[in-house]
């Protein structure tokens, strides 16, 4: 059912943050998915909010360049064409859900129904090889599965394409790289559920 507009103005207004203001959030440029699973591991830490409200969003297609509008690395009105782009989604039980981007313009946290118009914009406009697909992972399962040995930020020679991290590389007991997993928009690899912009959009937005 669509929540009238004025219930949802009064539900972000006095939405409590579920990670630290933007500047004391862990963040290193061009690591997004790591940027996202140390924002799931505060909030598993913090435990102010249930985990399984919150869901890692890998944002991609089968050629790898999906157009986002409102990133900081934009140049005014014109989209970045990410190979994937990473946020994390909260289901609050406010009855307005809210996507947290530390590469966005927007607000941090920004209304989910606000992202999608102002980032996503519409596949309508979009050729419909570039439309974006996403993956949507339960941030448990996200803390407890990935991995990445930051292995595609590396050269052939083996130099830093962009600095990493300054804590040591995610892994897990079985993994030490199972990015492409996530990234894959495959729905018979990794985990999560695929589906494509629309979808999630429909599935997540205030109408739904």
């Amino acid at each position: 059912m669509e929540q009238p507009a004025s219930a949802l103005a009064a539900a972000a207004a006095t939405y409590p943050l579920a990670v630290p203001a933007r500047p004391a959030c862990v963040y290193t440029s061009c690591y997004c998915e790591e940027n996202v699973w140390k924002l799931c591991e505060f909030i598993q830490n913090r435990n102010q909010y249930p985990l399984e409200e919150f869901y890692a969003v890998f944002i991609s297609n089968d050629r790898k360049m999906v157009p986002l509008w409102k990133q900081q690395a934009g140049c005014g009105d014109q989209p970045v064409i990410w190979d994937y782009h990473v946020v994390l989604l909260h289901t609050s039980s406010r009855g307005q859900n809210f996507i947290y981007d530390l590469d966005t313009v927007l607000p941090f946290p920004c209304p989910f129904d606000t992202y999608v118009e102002e980032a996503f914009k519409s596949d309508s406009i979009i050729h419909p090889e570039f439309r974006r697909k996403v993956r949507v992972v339960r941030a448990d399962v996200y803390l407890k599965m990935f991995a990445s040995d930051r292995s595609h930020m590396k050269d052939a020679s083996g130099n830093w394409l962009k600095t990493p991290p300054p804590y040591p590389c995610i892994e897990t007991a079985d993994f030490m790289m199972n990015l492409n997993d996530f990234i894959s928009m495959n729905p018979g690899v990794g985990w999560g559920s695929v589906l494509p912009l629309p979808d999630f959009v429909q599935g997540f937005g205030s109408q739904s």
